[in-house]
């Protein structure tokens, strides 16, 4: 079914009233989503966006610009619809979704449950550490937040009426580029001081100790002896309980055939993993953009990913994959209302 849905896209875009190729990447995507979907006619909404956060107790050794506190203030900012993200869905009309992993909330105020931010009640969930000295999550604690993941997901499609399309992926994380960045060196085998960014924005003596504390993380993971094509123990050595959630979505929208649309260099991060555990996933992403961390591209070269913009973004918080959202919008109107050369009386290539 789905090489016959391709090949339906393929000829239909074969008749359209433009020369073959004219439309570049736009025929690209209308006809990857047309394999997703295993339909000759590609959807792009309905379609929602999930934002994961958490708090990652590495951010304690300095290795962002900004205090932990600004990822529970964030959330606040999330519920009051005046975040980057939040306003992008307003004006593209996608739901975006907030889920708390793991913020610790220290008596800042927080947002109640409701509409926009929902927070995950799981015990095993605050079983983490330091990944630069122990794993960064228990066993127990990367399944509870994957199955977060899966969770919002399916939560996601049962709103759709099982009618779910794209899949934009975010996240929100003071620190989570270390732990993204650990996951990128322990997969692509590359050593901490060729792929550390600045995140934040950290420069300097800040960026040599972000790297310092990637080392460690990795040296420590190198003598446990791991086995660094294990998704799971990558993540459970490494990784974040948003990484983990966001690698939980994945899987359940490649199980589901829903296409995911991923945004920066912290959401691939989790691609990575997902990919690790379930190779066959890959065939549902859709990648947004290309990040000016560093290491982004190469964890895109890894992936065989062509990204649909660059456009020097680097917040997170799933900005990226909204800025590319209205791409697939006019890559199915393109291929699904666009007139063949037999309906609109045209004559076809000689």
């Amino acid at each position: 079914m789905t090489a016959d849905a391709r090949q339906a896209a393929l000829d239909r875009q074969a008749q359209l009233t433009k020369p073959p190729g004219s439309l570049g990447r736009l025929e690209d995507v209308a006809v990857s989503l047309a394999t997703i979907q295993r339909s000759a006619e590609p959807r792009s909404r309905p379609a929602v966006t999930l934002l994961f956060a958490s708090d990652h107790p590495v951010a304690a050794r300095g290795v962002s610009a900004y205090p932990p506190s600004v990822t529970v203030a964030m959330l606040a900012n999330f519920a009051s619809c005046g975040a980057a993200s939040t306003v992008f869905a307003r004006a593209l009309g996608v739901d975006l979704r907030v889920y708390d992993v793991g913020v610790s909330t220290d008596g800042a105020a927080q947002p109640h449950d409701g509409d926009t931010v929902r927070r995950v009640r799981a015990d095993a969930l605050q079983q983490v550490g330091d990944l630069s000295v122990e794993p960064a999550m228990s066993a127990a604690c990367v399944e509870a937040a994957m199955q977060a993941g899966r969770d919002a997901v399916a939560d996601a499609c049962a709103s759709s009426g099982d009618a779910l399309r794209v899949l934009l992926l975010g996240e929100m994380g003071i620190g989570n580029t270390t732990p993204a960045t650990a996951i990128a060196c322990a997969t692509l085998q590359r050593p901490a001081a060729a792929l550390t960014g600045p995140g934040t924005g950290v420069a300097g003596d800040a960026l040599q100790n972000k790297i310092r504390v990637l080392e460690a993380a990795l040296a420590r993971v190198d003598e446990l002896g791991i086995d660094r094509a294990d998704g799971r123990e990558v993540l459970r050595q490494l990784g974040g309980r948003e990484i983990a959630a966001m690698t939980g979505a994945m899987l359940e929208a490649a199980s589901r055939g829903v296409a995911v649309l991923v945004d920066g260099f912290v959401v691939s991060s989790a691609a990575l993993a997902a990919c690790a555990i379930a190779p066959s996933c890959r065939d549902v992403m859709l990648f947004a953009h290309r990040s000016q961390e560093p290491a982004h591209r190469l964890v895109l070269e890894h992936l065989g990913a062509e990204w649909l913009l660059d456009l020097g973004l680097r917040l997170g918080e799933g900005t990226g994959a909204l800025a590319a959202m209205p791409l697939l919008d006019l890559a199915c109107a393109m291929h699904n209302d666009m007139a063949t050369f037999a309906e609109a009386n045209v004559d076809g290539p000689s």
